[in-house]
């Protein structure tokens, strides 16, 4: 992955406190920067276009289909597949039941899923174990895209068909070494998290922006988004604060810094559900319920947390079923040799409040659960 990590663009603000000028900029998502935002000109409007981290364009997620004949010849040749997560969640569990369903349907027999707790050297091991499975297929998301490339080496080299779910290894091609990527539209999600923040604020206030500190392509992009369209559709809600994390679990402790710090914040992005766990903590913990939380992923705790309080303003769905058929579908084009597009995406929904039984039921397939509802 040759990605560059999210730029922290800032434009100067215009405002004096007592004698002293103040003027910071920040490049990357370093942890431990802070910032105020704001524009004199309107900021122009975002393209909802994206690339992959090879450059390659995206296609729909409708792209991927089989002939009759084509699914006959997946069904006599017996395959198997296992899966190699980067980590656990919601999202991940909807995911490989869409992808499992789809198998099933193709007569391909899941033999292992394993998850890496976004740990390089553990999604290393997860890959020699799994191979001692022989697996036709195997669907992944690399940890580190640059050690990943050595851990899945000997996959490529045994002939098993890898399927990506948005990040391969570094220097992985499509059609060479894995079959494809399937993803979500990343800028369209971004633009959900920036329309769900905004509207939740009446369009004005101050945030702050908690992204993922990684040169990790699918993630960067999406982060930009989001930040990109928040001062394109909102010039009133500023960014005050942006922050950088490396584990999701240390979010609580950013999070609350950022708060103490930032008197007048009303939002935070996050950039994942799980990560931004730890934000809604923070708020709680701090006694505030006037901050507002966007972030990716549709997600129990967060979920049950949106319907019992004020704190989260919403979630986007990656379109997580459709996600996981896609991956089963591009595994079965790998075993029989049709060639893949490199690149296709989902359409995210946006789920709040007013909506969660519908847009639940279209990411995961299924009503919430009683524990989000309190049914």
């Amino acid at each position: 992955m040759h990605t560059a990590r999210p730029t922290r663009r800032l434009a100067a603000r215009a405002a004096l406190v007592g004698a002293l000028a103040l003027s910071l900029a920040l490049a990357g998502c370093s942890a431990g920067t802070a910032s105020s935002s704001a524009s004199s000109t309107p900021a122009a409007k975002p393209s909802l276009e994206f690339t992959g981290p090879n450059g390659e364009k995206p296609g729909a997620l409708s792209e991927l289909s089989l002939t009759s004949d084509e699914q006959s010849k997946v069904k006599d040749g017996k395959y198997t597949a296992a899966f190699v997560w980067h980590t656990s969640s919601d999202f991940v569990t909807a995911v490989e039941k869409g992808a499992r369903d789809e198998f099933k349907k193709l007569g391909i027999d899941v033999v292992a899923s394993t998850q890496a707790n976004f740990n390089a050297a553990t999604q290393a091991n997860n890959v020699q174990t799994v191979l001692a499975l022989h697996p036709s297929i195997i669907v992944t998301i690399a940890v580190d895209p640059t050690s990943a490339a050595k851990a899945f080496k000997p996959a490529v080299e045994a002939g098993t068909k890898l399927v990506i779910m948005t990040t391969p290894p570094e220097g992985y091609k499509a059609g060479t070494d894995f079959v494809s990527i399937v993803t979500e539209d990343l800028t369209a999600a971004g633009r959900d998290n920036a329309e769900i923040l905004g509207d939740a604020l009446g369009k004005k206030g101050e945030v702050g922006y908690l992204t993922y500190n990684a040169n990790f392509w699918f993630t960067n992009q999406r982060d930009k988004a989001f930040k990109d369209w928040l001062a394109y559709e909102y010039p009133d809600v500023k960014i005050v604060d942006s922050e950088g994390f490396a584990d999701e679990t240390a979010t609580q402790t950013i999070a609350a810094a950022m708060i103490a710090k930032n008197p007048n914040l009303k939002g935070i992005y996050v950039s994942w559900a799980t990560a931004a766990q730890g934000v809604v903590a923070a708020i709680k913990a701090s006694g505030r319920t006037d901050i507002k939380v966007v972030t990716n992923d549709l997600d129990t705790t967060l979920g049950a947390a949106m319907m019992s309080g004020t704190n989260v303003a919403g979630m986007v769905g990656n379109g997580s079923i459709g996600i996981g058929k896609g991956l089963a579908l591009a595994g079965a084009y790998g075993v029989i040799g049709k060639k893949a597009p490199e690149l296709v995406a989902s359409v995210p929904t946006k789920v709040t409040k007013a909506n969660l039984d519908k847009g639940w039921e279209s990411d995961y397939g299924t009503k919430p659960p009683s524990s989000v509802t309190g049914g």
